[in-house]
């Protein structure tokens, strides 16, 4: 007789799961491994409530949009969880499921996980972002103390209450070892990393591939505490010494508007292309046809413990690296970076400019991070410690099951426009 699947429940709330690169990864690794993975997460555009994703059952509410400011995330959360409730108690009474696994922001999913817990359910805590630490970077003399502390103790609770956290590196761990009170053997470090794709040699994309100058790229989020704006002012000293370059910043955010602003007021708007959101299958092309990436995500509370996957993206295209010298990007980056002091525009350009007149160098940068992503950092190397926590929580709960695909599965056709790439941290 065949034994049942195990299943996972995963939450999400700030993308959609076509766009979260990190939650795709998982599933898939997951689905092979044997487990059934159901997402309940956000619809993009295009999108039906129910979509099969190469396996993945996703469980898609509409998103509204509440404006801006403190009330407006106090309303978004409270519909987020309504609907992520909803919709979990009916995948739980028609399908069932042994573990809920939460990704956050935010960090309010710890109340769903508690109430599956009375009924016997494991709960996973995919400790993301460090949401406190966001809020203050982003709101800056703004925030509010009170909400603030109230963020802290969700970081807490879904710490402490959670079988096991995993967490994205070394930083956070001693964060949810220090902050939020828990042990070590409690936690496992699941890396961001390139996909093999990401390594592909492809021509250069179309609108790079016959440009003279030298080409700078960006490829990511572009919020308030992601830096851009400290690139644009960099470019705009660089200007003031050469005009052999072009800059290509890809991705989408609230920040998009005032950085198109600010190349215009700085005069490098011509010089300067604010691409948007890219297709998963153009992510590659564009990087291909970059000379230098950069990493301008400044120091800060919030940053100084992060891991952008956009380094590890650049380094798997062998692209040499301008960044803010940071823990973490110094990690990952290792000698496929050059490190200027944190937040100093000027020493930015200025290494643009040496890395732009200084051909051998930016190869033997770029083949050096090749290798460490290769060897290292690639999503690879993460999957056993993701597949590690679940034999943890659920030791024996997969044992000689068919494989993924064999059994009959409902797939979605009716989407015509593809999934866009989530630029993520």
């Amino acid at each position: 007789m065949t034994k049942r699947r195990p299943a996972t429940l995963m939450l999400i709330e700030n993308s959609p799961y076509s766009q979260d690169g990190r939650v795709r990864r998982e599933s898939q690794a997951l689905l092979r491994e044997g487990w059934d993975v159901y997402v309940i997460c956000p619809r993009a555009k295009y999108q039906r409530r129910y979509m099969n994703f190469d396996g993945v059952h996703a469980y898609q509410y509409t998103q509204r949009e509440f404006g801006s400011g403190f009330v407006a995330y106090v309303v978004e959360y409270g519909y987020a969880m309504t609907m992520a409730s909803l919709l979990s108690l009916w995948i739980w009474l028609r399908r069932g499921f042994q573990v809920v696994h939460a990704h956050n922001p935010p960090d309010f999913f710890v109340v769903i996980g508690l109430f599956y817990k009375l009924f016997g359910k494991k709960f996973i805590f995919d400790h993301h972002d460090l949401a406190p630490d966001m809020y203050d970077v982003r709101f800056g003399e703004r925030a509010r103390p009170t909400v603030a502390a109230v963020m802290r103790f969700f970081e807490r609770l879904s710490c402490r209450i959670a079988d096991q956290v995993i967490a994205t590196n070394g930083s956070y761990r001693q964060v949810e070892i220090e902050r939020c009170g828990i042990s070590a053997d409690k936690i496992t470090i699941v890396r961001n990393g390139p996909e093999p794709r990401h390594f592909e040699r492809v021509a250069p994309h179309p609108f790079l591939a016959d440009r003279p100058e030298y080409v700078i790229g960006y490829v990511g989020e572009m919020g308030k505490q992601d830096g851009v704006d400290y690139l644009i002012r960099a470019l705009g000293k660089l200007q003031t010494t050469r005009d052999d370059w072009y800059c290509v910043i890809i991705g989408d955010g609230e920040m998009v508007e005032s950085l198109e602003r600010l190349a215009n007021d700085l005069g490098i708007g011509e010089r300067t292309s604010f691409v948007g959101r890219v297709s998963h299958a153009d992510v590659v092309p564009y990087l291909s046809g970059m000379d230098i990436c950069t990493v301008p995500d400044p120091s800060n509370s919030y940053n100084d413990r992060c891991t952008m996957i956009k380094v590890m993206e650049y380094m798997a295209q062998s692209k040499p690296i301008i960044a803010f010298d940071l823990p973490e990007t110094r990690y990952s980056a290792g000698e496929s970076a050059r490190y200027i002091v944190p937040n100093d525009e000027a020493k930015f350009a200025a290494a643009l400019s040496e890395l732009m007149d200084d051909p051998s160098l930016r190869e033997s940068m770029g083949k050096r991070g090749r290798d460490r992503a290769a060897a290292e950092l690639a999503w690879e190397h993460a999957v056993p410690h993701l597949l590690s926590v679940y034999r943890r929580i659920l030791p024996g709960a997969v044992t000689s099951l068919e494989p993924v695909g064999l059994a009959p599965r409902r797939r979605d056709k009716t989407a015509k426009r593809p999934a866009v790439s989530q630029l993520e941290k």
